[in-house]
């Protein structure tokens, strides 16, 4: 796809903040798909469920001297490691991968738009816009934030929080951004309200 990165709410993935692959510290490579933070460390909050899978394997499978994860492991002895139960992908009780989260924070983003005043007064417009651009700061993951940033920034794509209707259409456009990136089925914007405010009209929500 061509154009101003997007958005990766939804699982996009990157290895490095300029495309190219990256691998640990010690320069080993990591498994596909696992991204790492400004520390240098993955970032569970940036990879997806899989990736991070395969790379605790990898930290479990390699002795602490040889396996390029070593320094992720614990001090634990090997027999209280065994006794851990084993990471099971959705999990629900287990930190969130980059699909969870980005599935979290469109729900919400969504369901702020719906609960958005029709008639917004400049205070709470003024506060809306910055609260966008902070959550765009302040996002877990950051390449996703930083795709954020970017998308805003391109002209026509700065938050549009005039009234209820412009803020929800403004945010189903951004999603809809991150769902064409992804290869994903676009979602009809004028049934925004529909879906994160009144219900669907066949009642199925009631």
């Amino acid at each position: 796809m061509t154009g101003a990165p997007l958005p990766s709410f939804d699982g996009d993935e990157k290895t490095s903040q300029d495309g190219n692959s990256v691998g640990t510290t010690s320069g080993a490579p990591l498994p596909n798909g696992v991204v790492l933070g400004p520390d240098g460390k993955p970032c569970r909050t940036c990879t997806s469920g899989a990736a991070w899978k395969s790379m605790m394997k990898q930290t479990t499978s390699g002795s602490n001297s040889t396996s390029p994860f070593a320094s992720m492991t614990t001090n634990k002895s090997s027999t209280a490691s065994q006794q851990r139960a084993p990471m099971t992908i959705g999990t629900s009780d287990c930190p969130p991968d980059v699909e969870q989260l980005g599935r979290s924070t469109w729900t919400f983003l969504h369901t702020l738009a719906a609960n958005y005043p029709e008639r917004p007064n400049p205070t709470q417009q003024t506060e809306t816009r910055q609260f966008m651009h902070l959550f765009s700061k302040v996002y877990p993951c950051w390449v996703c934030a930083d795709d954020f940033r970017t998308w805003m920034s391109t002209s026509g794509n700065a938050p549009r929080v005039s009234n209820r209707d412009e803020f929800g259409q403004w945010l189903c456009e951004a999603h809809n951004a991150v769902n064409v990136k992804l290869g994903k089925k676009s979602f009809d914007c004028s049934r925004w309200e529909e879906r994160w405010r009144t219900g669907w009209k066949d009642g199925r929500c009631d």
